[in-house]
């Protein structure tokens, strides 16, 4: 199952295990389950601390194939149900040491908030295994199922168990539930989990957080722009901060990276944890799950500027980079907000699995679009692509690879006007061809919208902050917007060309701004 490469890496990790478990397959006589005894041998062999063994007798409502991590005869409350490759193999060597006794790398104060939790709660994620945005899921539910005995939690590749998938109606990953009850979707952070399960965390920190001491630079937004912003003003000694909703930004929702000067390849959610991880090698307050909702400028230059966020915390500062990014682009048509992750996505890496030998569109003719579509038509039965233009806009070689593809239609000069469904879930999409005016409908199954971006500005309209028409913070050449001592960098910003390396360069711009301001004031 494992080559060798992968089975000398494998070896060097488990040295780190201190202490014996088990795991305990439930199997059949399918192909998958012989591939996942095949992994869990591997696995078994190349560490004295781990055994493999069967389920004594699987139960008629049992997941196979699937297995679950014990230790010393005791369920540990982890398990998976398929066979975790692709970007969950990370969650998988990552379960085996920590049920190992190699420590977490979460901070205690979460540590100890974990174990304090007093109710019963039974998680069950849904992943796919070309989902970037699923790991920290997986692998923030599975440390908690370790740390607290009233924890557990169960792993399923949707792809492998589709009746499942359908009759739960799950049509977007990560999905999570509690206690069979639908919980949440989408990226969370094992700080957003526990900020759901703990109900008065919340209120705490936003106490804590309003009691620190004005900043020198505080930073909103924690993406490579705002990374960036806090390493440079760290580096210059002054008191940095950095506030966001969650750290990564952007780059979290992004598979493969490969213009980021110096690195030649790299995932999105891989280039976060890096960022993440180099601003705290310096003296940055990092402060996660934090959404602006009010700017308060300084009355006067040189004063504290304030900002307000939706926990109820406030912080003070002296200069402001504000790098709070933008997000997906919605179409905003009957339809799209009712069926969303029940046949509407914005992400085709992350739920494209989920449509396998469906029909799916993909609204936008652009390079996201079209490399959309691409990767789809190796899934799905059949792709639609809509672009409202005339002509795709992607890059050449994008539109021939399309192309070349027997089972993608492409439709242009057509203006999306609803989704349709059938209350549930997604069965059509209707748009107005806009040369004739004539109205049409594509028989679907699932819509991936990929129009663009719009900058998370919202929070800025009742502002001083000038905005471009489209909602960008307008800045000069040092970064500074149209308040003294408030900066602004990276997607947010009227600089064109978003790109992460863009990103970062604005960042530093945005910090060494801030410093040199507070010099001169």
């Amino acid at each position: 199952m494992l080559d060798d490469a992968l089975k000398n890496q494998l070896k060097t990790y488990l040295e780190k295990v201190t202490q014996p478990f088990e795991l305990v397959a439930t199997l059949d006589d399918g192909d998958k389950s012989r591939e996942l005894h095949g992994l869990l041998s591997d696995i078994a062999a190349l560490s004295d601390m781990i055994r493999l063994s069967s389920a004594e007798q699987a139960s008629a409502d049992s997941r196979v194939p699937s297995f679950a991590l014990h230790k010393g005869g005791t369920p540990t409350g982890v398990a998976f149900a398929g066979i975790p490759m692709g970007h969950e193999f990370t969650s998988l060597v990552l379960a085996l040491l920590q049920v190992g006794g190699h420590p977490p790398k979460a901070d205690r104060e979460v540590i100890e908030q974990i174990q304090a939790l007093d109710a019963e709660m039974h998680f069950e994620t849904y992943y796919s295994l070309s989902c970037q945005n699923c790991p920290d899921v997986v692998q923030a539910l599975n440390l908690m199922a370790i740390l607290n005995p009233k924890i557990t939690h169960t792993a399923i590749d949707g792809a492998l168990f589709q009746d499942e998938v359908e009759r739960r109606e799950v049509m977007s990953v990560p999905s999570v539930y509690v206690n069979a009850e639908p919980f949440d979707q989408g990226r969370m952070s094992l700080e957003q989990i526990l900020a759901k399960v703990d109900t008065g965390a919340a209120a705490r920190d936003a106490d804590r957080l309003s009691a620190k001491a004005s900043f020198d630079v505080l930073t909103i937004g924690g993406g490579p722009a705002g990374a960036a912003a806090s390493i440079y003003a760290a580096r210059k000694g002054i008191r940095t901060g950095v506030a966001a909703e969650r750290f990564g930004g952007q780059v979290l929702d992004t598979m493969a990276i490969e213009n980021f000067v110096s690195v030649q390849q790299t995932e999105g959610p891989r280039l976060a944890t890096a960022l993440e991880e180099h601003v705290k090698q310096y003296d940055v307050d990092i402060m996660n799950l934090q959404r602006a909702v009010e700017l308060i400028p300084a009355p006067a230059t040189g004063g504290e500027h304030e900002v307000r966020f939706a926990s109820g915390a406030r912080l003070k500062a002296k200069t402001l980079v504000l790098a709070t990014g933008a997000r997906w682009r919605s179409m905003n048509v009957p339809g799209e907000e009712e069926y969303r992750n029940r046949g509407v996505a914005y992400c085709p890496h992350c739920d494209g699995p989920l449509y396998k030998g469906k029909r799916v569109a993909v609204v936008g003719g652009g390079n996201s679009g079209v490399e959309a579509a691409i990767d789809l038509a190796g899934l799905v039965a059949h792709v639609t692509l809509v672009e409202f233009m005339d002509e795709l806009r992607a890059d050449a070689v994008l539109q021939r690879k399309l192309q070349s593809l027997p089972n993608v239609d492409i439709i242009t000069g057509a203006r999306t006007t609803e989704i349709n469904g059938d209350g549930t879930r997604v069965n059509g999409l209707t748009y107005e061809a806009r040369a004739s005016g004539e109205i049409k409908t594509v028989d679907l199954e699932g819509v991936f919208v990929q129009i663009g971006l719009v900058p998370n500005t919202e929070w800025l309209k009742d502002s001083p902050i000038e905005l471009s028409e489209r909602g960008e913070i307008v800045t000069d050449a040092h970064a500074m917007t149209s308040v003294p001592g408030i900066f602004a960098a990276g997607d947010v910003t009227t600089v064109p060309y978003k790109q992460i390396v863009i990103a970062v360069g604005e960042g530093a711009t945005a910090a060494l701004g801030a410093f040199d301001f507070l010099i001169r004031h």
